[in-house]
């Protein structure tokens, strides 16, 4: 989209600006809007949750543009034995802190509502157009992060709030800004949701080719049989079906269950995170150990090509991933090991254990704990196919051949989505700060 420059433009003295246009002004927050900080209940009482009417924000709301269904409410009872104050439909609320990447992030209220300690409330004065100043903030993240320092830990506070610098357009150029963004944002953010459903298709269609190629095989008239097992249902009539402590050349084992010193270089210690993609991903590996340790462990477990790790604790629990390298490293608890043996391709039983009917015997084997986990003595008693040889090789090889187009179409929707990010934070920018003119588009 071609769009146009406002005539005369002028140095903004703020380096979040840069130039403005001639007739703009800029002001710190301090002075376009009212904060403050949401409050605590004094009596932190499951009783204040039970049954409430009042809404009651915390940090994991602001991923959102506009807040209208709040996740948690509370009582009129701790409402009045809380700090809070009522904050009015409209107005915006802003992460001074929270998990991930939600510090700095802000949303703008559909419904009036009240915050946690956690959150802190912006309401503009007349001069500033609320959904205007949710667009500048929200084109502003990073620099607002920075604000609170380079600890993650750090917060942000009501003074670092009221520095925030803002441009300051005339208030009918504010509403047609606001206007513009919550159009154009709307279609580009319709066309991410699509890639991203065409991403859940492919993931869905590939693990569908994944589970009928390792279950019925690829002869369409070839005799059935009752495998014997529910999730499993009908195999091949001459394929076999065992449990994976049968096909295994050394017992399914897993990493040292101790926590190492890691050292600032070393060997790479490998764990749940490097996995969860489904391949080994050296890029995020847990740290590193010291040779030592590496010989130590090594003596239970030393990975070879060929292995098949499976995440057994934690949200990407039965994850799969086969190591493809000859490089040294080594594993920890989250991880087990399945080392095929003679009778068991590893590239196939890779194959099985990603198919639809693994996974739900994954999840229906798994137990909780304060996370979901499965041991390794139930992992071990799982069954998979065991087709001949050969016949598992072709399997293992279309496979492979089918995968990678999958994994081409996966990658061109995921750069779409990208593209399609960059342009809307651009947009969001060049609006924002006057460096397009959309007057005039409503």
């Amino acid at each position: 989209m071609s769009l146009p420059r406002y005539p005369e433009y002028k140095a903004s003295g703020v380096e979040w600006l840069g130039e403005v246009p001639g007739h703009w002004q800029s002001a710190s927050l301090r002075w376009l809007s009212t904060r403050y900080s949401g409050g605590t209940p004094d009596k932190l009482n499951l009783d204040y949750w039970t049954d409430g009417t009042i809404p009651w924000l915390n940090s994991g709301e602001v991923n959102q543009s506009l807040v209208v269904e709040p996740s948690t409410y509370i009582t009129e009872e701790a409402f009045q034995n809380s700090s809070a104050k009522w904050i009015p439909q409209g107005a915006l609320v802003m992460a001074l802190a929270g998990q991930g990447k939600t510090k700095g992030m802000v949303a703008q209220l559909g419904i009036p509502s009240t915050c946690n300690q956690s959150m802190a409330a912006i309401i503009p004065t007349q001069e500033q157009n609320a959904r205007f100043l949710f667009w500048w903030l929200t084109s502003n993240y990073q620099n607002i992060r920075n604000m609170a320092g380079g600890d993650l830990r750090d917060g942000l506070n009501l003074e670092l709030l009221g520095n925030i610098p803002c441009p300051l357009a005339p208030l009918t150029e504010q509403q047609a800004i606001a206007a513009f963004l919550d159009r154009e944002t709307g279609k580009i953010d319709a066309l991410i949701a699509e890639q991203r459903r065409l991403v859940e298709l492919l993931a869905e269609k590939r693990q569908a080719v994944i589970s009928h190629a390792v279950t019925k095989g690829l002869n369409p008239n070839a005799k059935m049989k009752d495998s014997g097992i529910e999730w499993l249902g009908e195999v091949p009539e001459h394929w076999e079906v065992r449990a994976i402590k049968h096909i295994v050349s050394t017992p399914v084992t897993d990493g040292p269950h101790e926590t190492p010193n890691f050292p600032d270089e070393g060997i790479p210690f490998v764990s749940a995170e490097a996995v969860s993609s489904g391949k080994i991903d050296f890029a995020k590996i847990r740290g590193f150990i010291s040779e030592a340790d590496h010989l130590r462990y090594s003596e239970k477990y030393r990975p070879q090509r060929g292995d098949i790790y499976m995440v057994k604790s934690g949200a990407t629990t039965g994850v799969t991933a086969i190591v493809e390298t000859d490089i040294e490293f080594n594993i920890w608890s989250p991880l087990a090991v399945i080392r095929c043996g003679e009778k068991a391709l590893p590239r196939f039983v890779l194959n099985f254990m990603r198919s639809k009917n693994f996974q739900e015997a994954v999840t229906l084997n798994w137990s909780f704990g304060t996370q979901q986990n499965i041991g390794m003595g139930v992992i071990e008693n799982l069954s998979v196919t065991v087709p001949p040889l050969e016949e598992q090789q072709r399997i293992a090889t279309l496979l492979d051949s089918e995968s990678a187009k999958f994994d081409t179409l996966t990658a061109e929707a995921n750069r779409a989505i990208e593209l399609l990010q960059e342009r809307r934070s651009a947009l969001i920018s060049a609006a924002v700060t006057g460096k397009i003119d959309v007057r005039g588009m409503g």
